[in-house]
C-alpha cells in the first residue's frame, strides 16, 4: 500500500477548499445559475487521480453533512433529505471516473481530459438526477416524471457545465505536469 505524501494531503485539502468555494461561485444564467463545485470536482479527479480526487469530494461531502455551511444552500446531516444532495453524491463517483480515464496515460491529451470530464459529468447527473427523481417521490410525495427530470436536471445545465469542463480541461492539460513534477521531489 502506497503512503500517502504531505505534499497529496495539501492538495486534497486544497481541492475540498476549492470545491466548496464552487459552490459560491455563480454565474447568472437566464435559467438557472451556473456554479463551481463540479468544475473542481473534476480539476481533483484529473490533477488528483481516481483515489485522492475522490477522497477530496467525499470529505467535502462528509465536512458538510458534519454540518459546516459548504454546500450552496448550507449544510448538516439534514443536507440528505434535500433533492438535489444526489449531485452531492455524485461528485465522489465522477471525480473516481474522471480521475481513472485521465490517468490512464502519463500525460493525457487535451482530448482524454475533455472525454473524462464529459463522463464525469454524465455519471454526476445520473447520481443527481436518480436522487431527486426518488426523493420527490418517496419523501416528498410529488413524483417527477423521467421526461421533466431530464430536461430540468440535466438539459438545462449541460451547457454551461460544458462550457466549464472544456476550458479546465485545458486548465488541467496546463497545470498537471507542475503537479506531477512536485509529486516527484
Amino acid at each position: 500500500m502506497k503512503k500517502i505524501s504531505i505534499y497529496e494531503i495539501a492538495l486534497c485539502a486544497l481541492f475540498i477548499a476549492l470545491i466548496a468555494v464552487g459552490a459560491f461561485i455563480k454565474i447568472p444564467t437566464p435559467l438557472v445559475p451556473i456554479t463551481f463545485q463540479y468544475t473542481m470536482v473534476m480539476l481533483a479527479g484529473m490533477l488528483l487521480g481516481p483515489k485522492l480526487g475522490a477522497f477530496s469530494a467525499f470529505a467535502y461531502m462528509a465536512i458538510g453533512l458534519m454540518g459546516v455551511p459548504i454546500f450552496t444552500a448550507g449544510g448538516g446531516p439534514s443536507y440528505v433529505l434535500k433533492p438535489s444532495f444526489g449531485y452531492i453524491i455524485g461528485f465522489v463517483f465522477a471525480a473516481f471516473v474522471v480521475g481513472l480515464i485521465s490517468h490512464k496515460k502519463e500525460n493525457p491529451s487535451y482530448k482524454r481530459l475533455v472525454v473524462s470530464g464529459f463522463t464525469g459529468l454524465l455519471v454526476c447527473y445520473i447520481f443527481g438526477m436518480v436522487y431527486c427523481m426518488l426523493m420527490m417521490d418517496l419523501y416528498l410525495h410529488s413524483p417527477m416524471p423521467f421526461s421533466k427530470a431530464i430536461v430540468s436536471l440535466f438539459l438545462i445545465f449541460l451547457p454551461g457545465d460544458g462550457i466549464l469542463t472544456v476550458i479546465f480541461a485545458y486548465v488541467a492539460k496546463r497545470v498537471k505536469p507542475q503537479i506531477d513534477k512536485m509529486k516527484s521531489k
